[in-house]
């Protein structure tokens, strides 16, 4: 088949909705039926391209970097500049300003090296579409797509491309992000099935179409792709529109709320020293508002913490990535640090508690109950009676049971990389392997019986259906709850195959029995019908189904899972399971994962979601609280519970695959969607679990801890720094004292110093108590009263050590000013190191290597290369001359140098002291 004519297409563009599906097949020249060919799909990937949209570029670079000075920080260290400058003072002006470009130039690298590890995230998460190619159903990656190919939609996916719709079912889809329509639009192709509408139709009013980015929220139906990537009416909108991604954060904006309040407090504080200074006598031909101008600027670029702007960025940008090797993609950035908040996770049971992989383990058909052997998918495994094995061909009714729930099944089982594995469902593959341990074949079962027609699962009628020919009649087997299945039932068949009156009491006994195992209970019904009859509705339904038996399975626990519920638990996070399974099950499940009683109740509390429906607002409170356990839960009641939990103050992080959990996801404060999940989960969550593992959650809520505590460190390791020189200026300035330390100097050391032993910190581990925490308080400020009294007796060593070093060197016979004030910073340098290492686990991890501990720390190090790197930045900066001619400087010698040392070390026992009522870790 050739390559579709380009030419034929770009006519055809804007009228596809105006064309029989027939002469869209032609254009397009795709079948119907069996979609196209792979080496056709192959060609036209290789012509047309990847179906992913190219947005528009965003700021250039250039802008992006001139944006960085657009920080008030910065701007007032630019203006204290050109002041130097004005005077005359260019080499000065030239180092702040330098200082300040190499600012901005770290954080432009940092936030671009962020900008780009999130786009890459997100790319991370592939969009599937099932395509039929060649007549065979496939599950493809949605940028794989080609014009023509054939797709179709079932409750829950994203529309992958913009479709010609050529068959429906019931179908709705959210085109809200494309039209601002608020309600799903139900699709339909008229009585003929093939709907022509006319050219004008607007694109909100094209039924017999489905557009690229849109949610299908009910029913199915299939069609031909008839644009991608930007062709689509989405790509052609994205093209209009600026690229921005948000790096911003609750913390940032902390930040910046206490960075506009210190800027006030600074330019106070700059002011009444120029003041001060300037009503002194200046030194003899010297100008007096030059001499008031450098304490002044060195008070400015002394008080503002230049390098913690960037070392913020690098923090979160390094909890990003640590969070996506642990399989939790950040679609939000400020989840990393809302996670570490968490105070109740509300998780669903199915594939992220448990292994996903359901096995049949009962079976009550015919009066009898029968037993399952064997784990997982494997076919490998038997049926018994009493413990013997049984032929199924001797006992008709539970083979009819068996075959039900091969056929009445969308899944299918393949042996991959030596494993069997489910390509669909896992409750149907588990429903597949029971037939196959009878010698079932679901291969040779549709070939016998073919199927007509089916009605889909969907949550609203807990049942699936499916319309078959047989070589002597038409039936209906119809799988689901037994809630669902039962009611329709007027009789059911006994061992033989005999049709009996169907005993409700015994068939609730069994499924109690199975369900105190923790086994989940499907049910299985038959339904005759007219040989004329080739389509299925719910009517049909209504009743006279024929029960045929109901199988029990279990998907086990998964053993990582069980660790993360108890390791949240100590971290004082309640662990709240809601599944859609019966609440039996779920209280045998929650147990042998070990949750925890609640405060006020000796056993574990479960609530079924008929009870939730049934509670007021005061009620439904009290019940979130209690309960452990919610069973039976519709997805619209999952975003009462999370309200329910927020309003007692909770922070929520909720979990969901579904397209109805969207609304809970989009309520939580961190929502948490599974990688299988649908589209629309995706969309509204701010995080994505690749692996859909609980243990995921819980390493994700102990990064975003560690990522919190570096931040926390970090600040408090700056801000003492920025004191201590602010003090100094201060007091010198208002005691008529020379500066100890001059602007060029400050700089120096918040710039180059401050960020080569700060940015590690970003790299320091998660500390081996930070799950064993309580979470912290919402409303935690940025710097509580213990973290303030932290920085304040930390400024006040270093004050004393700038302070008491300038003024014994200057008084020495041997002493310099030049000498004074080099050995003053080199002295301050060395307690920041001292400081710097009971902040970090450096020590902790040496102490852990060398003492051949159990609990080793690991990254740690990465501030041992930082501290190397600031002492030999510190060598150059006393022992250069041209360091020495630029800043001020003056070269030490051995004895010097052990004087400083001996002067920071106090510094240990302050660091030790402060530890004690406003821990690090």
């Amino acid at each position: 088949m050739p390559a579709i004519a380009a030419n034929d297409v770009d006519v055809a563009e804007q009228y596809w909705h105006y064309l029989e599906r027939s002469k869209v097949a032609t254009i397009l020249e795709t079948n119907l039926d069996q979609g196209l060919e792979s080496s056709e799909v192959a060609i036209r990937q290789q012509k047309f391209g990847p179906n992913e949209l190219t947005v528009k570029a965003g700021k250039p670079a250039w802008l992006k970097f001139v944006l960085q000075f657009n920080q008030p920080l910065l701007i007032i260290l630019l203006s204290a500049g050109l002041i130097k400058a004005l005077i005359g003072e260019w080499l000065n002006a030239s180092v702040i300003w330098g200082v300040t470009t190499t600012n901005a130039t770290i954080s432009f690298i940092q936030e671009a090296g962020a900008e780009k590890k999130i786009e890459a995230l997100a790319k991370a998460v592939t969009t599937e579409a099932t395509v039929i190619r060649g007549g065979k159903k496939l599950r493809v990656p949605s940028k794989e797509l080609v014009v023509g190919d054939l797709v179709t939609l079932t409750s829950g996916d994203k529309v992958p491309a913009d479709l010609r719709l050529i068959k429906v079912r019931d179908l709705q889809i959210d085109e809200s992000g494309l039209t601002g329509e608020s309600v799903a639009v139900e699709k339909e192709l008229g009585q003929s099935g093939d709907l022509v509408l006319p050219k004008e139709t607007p694109l909100a009013e094209r039924d017999n179409m489905a557009y690229a980015g849109s949610f299908v929220t009910f029913g199915q139906g299939s069609g031909i792709v008839i644009a991608i990537a930007n062709k689509t009416e989405t790509g052609k909108i994205s093209q209009l529109l600026d690229r921005h991604i948000d790096l911003t954060t609750p913390l940032t904006r902390k930040f910046n709320e206490f960075s506009q309040n210190w800027l006030l407090f600074v330019l106070g504080m700059a002011t009444l020293t120029f003041a001060v200074r300037l009503g002194k006598p200046a030194a003899p031909g010297v100008s007096a508002f030059k001499e008031a101008v450098e304490p002044a600027v060195a008070l400015i670029v002394g008080a503002i913490p230049e390098g913690l702007p960037a070392v913020i960025t690098v923090t979160l940008a390094v909890g990003v990535s640590r969070m996506a090797s642990r399989h939790a993609i950040v679609r939000k950035l400020p989840a990393v640090e809302t996670l570490g908040g968490a105070t109740v996770i509300c998780s669903d049971k199915t594939g992220t508690l448990t292994e996903n992989q359901m096995t049949v383990q009962e079976i009550y058909s015919g009066g009898e109950s029968y037993s399952v052997t064997g784990t997982g998918y494997s076919p490998e495994g038997e049926i018994q009676l009493n413990k013997l094995p049984i032929n199924v061909s001797q006992a008709p009714t539970l083979q009819e049971c068996l075959q039900a729930g091969m056929i009445c099944n969308d899944s299918h089982l393949e042996f991959k990389d030596n494993n069997w594995i489910v390509v669909g469902d896992p409750t149907e593959g588990g429903l597949i392997a029971a037939g196959k341990k009878a010698d079932l074949s679901q291969q040779s079962l549709e070939k016998s019986m073919p199927r007509l027609d089916s009605i889909p699962f969907e949550s609203q009628f807990q049942y699936m259906a499916t319309l078959h020919r047989t070589p002597s009649d038409k039936i209906l087997y119809v799988k689901g709850s037994v809630e669902s299945i039962l009611g329709r039932c007027a009789s059911s068949l006994d061992t033989e195959g005999n049709l009996v009156q169907v005993d409700r009491e015994q068939i609730h006994h069994q499924v109690d029995a199975m369900a105190e195992q923790g086994l989940r209970v499907l049910a299985f019904a038959k339904k005759p019908v007219p040989e004329s009859q080739n389509s299925v509705n719910h009517g049909d339904l209504e009743s006279g189904l024929i029960f045929l038996g109901l199988q029990g399975m279990i998907d086990p626990p998964r053993a990582e899972a069980i660790a993360a519920v108890q390791a949240c638990q100590t971290a004082g996070i309640q662990v709240k399971m809601i599944t859609g399974d019966h609440i039996a099950t779920a209280k045998a499940i929650a147990r042998r994962m070990g949750f925890r009683k609640t405060k006020h109740h000796r056993e574990l509390v479960a609530y079924t979601g008929a009870e939730l429906a049934a509670m007021d607002k005061h009620q439904l409170a009290e019940a979130v609280e209690a309960g452990s356990v919610f069973a039976r839960v519709a997805p619209e009641q999952k975003l009462r519970l999370v309200e329910a939990l927020q309003h007692k103050g909770e922070i929520v992080a909720m979990t969901g695959d579904g397209v109805n959990d969207a609304p809970a996801l989009k309520q939580a404060d961190i929502g948490i969607a599974m990688g299988s999940g649908t589209e629309v989960s995706k969309e509204a969550a701010d995080m994505i679990l690749t692996d859909d593992n609980f243990a995921s959650i819980e390493s994700a809520v102990e990064e975003g801890r560690s990522v919190y505590k570096n931040l926390l460190k970090a600040i408090s390791f700056i801000l003492p720094v920025n004191g201590g020189e602010s003090m100094t200026i201060l007091l010198s300035t208002l005691l008529g004292r020379e500066l100890p330390i001059l602007s060029l100097q400050i700089l120096w050391l918040n710039m180059l110093n401050s960020i080569t032993m700060t940015v590690p910190l970003a790299f320091e581990p998660k500390s081996t108590g930070v799950m064993k925490q309580q979470p912290r308080s919402a409303n935690e400020p940025l710097l509580t009263p213990n973290r303030i009294k932290r920085i304040i007796a930390i400024s006040l060593y270093n004050w004393t050590v700038i302070f008491g070093m300038f003024e014994w060197v200057r008084q020495a016979d041997w002493g310099t000013i030049e000498l004074a004030r080099t050995m003053a910073i080199q002295a301050l340098v060395m307690g920041r190191i001292f400081y710097l290492l009971s902040l970090s686990q450096l020590l902790p991890s040496l102490m852990a290597k060398f003492s051949g501990s159990q609990e080793k720390v690991s990254g740690a190090p990465a501030l041992g290369v930082g501290i190397v790197v600031a002492m030999v930045l510190q060598i150059i900066f006393a022992n250069s001359p041209f360091i020495n001619s630029i800043f001020e400087t003056a070269p030490m010698n051995l004895d010097q140098w052990l004087i400083c040392f001996g002067v920071a070390l106090p510094m240990i026992g302050v660091a030790l002291s402060v530890n004690r009522f406003d821990p690090p870790n």
